[in-house]
């Protein structure tokens, strides 16, 4: 969903701020390829990484909580269509959530969770005969 509430623009750009600290450069932030989205999508040297954020005011449960088994499908897709388009063969993807709670009365920051590589696609395969971090996903 594309970000239009304030809450969620924070909780992105805590998200990018964090990402920026650990030196990553920002690619894409709200990446869409049909009805498929990545909120920030973001590189190193050795790394791509396709980050999920999720920005709450409640404490009922915590944010990142909130990334299920099909909202991990559904990024896993989208990155996999990203990787293709863009032709990317040498950067190891990685799949971070962040998990941000904002006061809702001044909108400030009061926790950001951020949990690297949170998920693993289960249809995740290497080209084989290569230690290159080649990747590419298949639906079965």
């Amino acid at each position: 969903m594309f970000v239009t509430n304030p809450i969620g623009i924070i909780g992105e750009e805590t998200a990018i701020d964090m990402l920026r600290k650990q030196g990553f450069s920002i690619l894409e932030r709200n990446w869409r390829c049909g009805h498929l989205e990545v909120d920030i999508i973001a590189k190193n040297r050795q790394t791509i990484v396709f980050a999920e954020v999720k920005a709450r005011t409640s404490t009922f449960k915590r944010a990142e909580e909130y990334v299920d088994e099909a909202k991990k499908r559904r990024v896993t897709v989208a990155a996999n269509a990203y990787i293709r388009m863009h032709k990317i063969e040498d950067l190891t993807p990685r799949f971070d959530i962040f998990g941000v709670l904002v006061n809702a009365t001044n909108h400030e920051v009061i926790e950001c969770n951020h949990l690297p590589n949170a998920f693993v696609p289960r249809l995740r395969t290497i080209t084989a005969g290569s230690y290159l971090p080649k990747w590419r996903w298949k639906r079965k």
